[in-house]
């Protein structure tokens, strides 16, 4: 796939004609990169108006061996010139999903309140491909509600975990906890094509080492129907015991 198809199918993704302000979140985003530790995690401020990053924080060279001033300068072409061919259409695919998702199921008043993840390969600094999770936060919105300035979150995971391409949206209720409203993979399944969203909420949580009491206060059911919930897991999985679910999925608890 050639530079200017993702360019078009990218722009076409998030058209957008207004000028959002940023000088308020990346004052305060670079205030805080300052007191930030060193990790396996790094964050930028992204534009999809013009396809440049407004920020990138310490920790990218920490993380990928590239230069942060080289990324800055060059945007998003040469972001995505490093992710694997074999990834880049299923990962537009995602990110196209999920706007059309988003303008057209999630309330513009809510949108505020959502976050994206979805994940591909990646060539670092010394030519190795290592597994990103991206997981998205929008700032700012346009006319439309389409959200256009994001701050983006991304975990360098070790490039031997097979890991399949897939997408997440997630929304806040009303007792601050993430619940999955929007869940699809774009290589081999990673669960079940079975699994709702609900039992996602339910194995995210359980992977945290939450009890079935405390999966109902968190997701405001009762725990008779979380262990309806999980029993309903296992048999779609065909797995005989939460444990095994657990040691399943654990390395891949973000893509849930």
């Amino acid at each position: 796939m050639d530079y200017k198809h993702i360019k078009d199918f990218y722009k076409s993704i998030f058209r957008s004609y207004d000028k959002p302000s940023l000088e308020t979140h990346i004052r305060k985003i670079i205030e805080l990169d300052k007191f930030l530790p060193y990790s396996s995690t790094f964050f930028c401020v992204t534009n999809t108006q013009s396809l440049s990053f407004e920020y990138v924080s310490k920790n990218y060279f920490t993380c990928t061996g590239l230069s942060g001033n080289e990324l800055m300068e060059k945007g998003m072409r040469f972001f995505w010139s490093r992710i694997h061919p074999d990834d880049l259409e299923s990962w537009l695919q995602a990110l196209n999903e999920l706007m059309v998702f988003t303008m057209g199921t999630i309330e513009e008043t809510d949108r505020q309140n959502a976050n994206y993840t979805w994940n591909y390969r990646f060539k670092n600094g010394k030519d190795n491909y290592v597994n990103i999770i991206q997981n998205t936060t929008p700032l700012a919105f346009d006319t439309n509600g389409k959200p256009i300035i994001g701050l983006a979150h991304y975990t360098v995971l070790d490039s031997n975990m097979k890991m399949d391409v897939t997408a997440s949206a997630k929304l806040l209720n009303d007792k601050n906890e993430y619940e999955t409203i929007y869940f699809n993979t774009f290589s081999q399944k990673l669960l079940s094509g079975g699994i709702s969203n609900r039992e996602r909420d339910i194995i995210r949580l359980l992977i945290q080492g939450k009890s079935s009491k405390e999966i109902s206060e968190r997701l405001n059911i009762s725990p008779h129907t979380v262990d309806t919930h999980r029993r309903n897991i296992l048999k779609k999985l065909n797995i005989s015991s939460t444990g095994e679910l657990i040691g399943m999925l654990r390395q891949n608890q973000n893509l849930i």
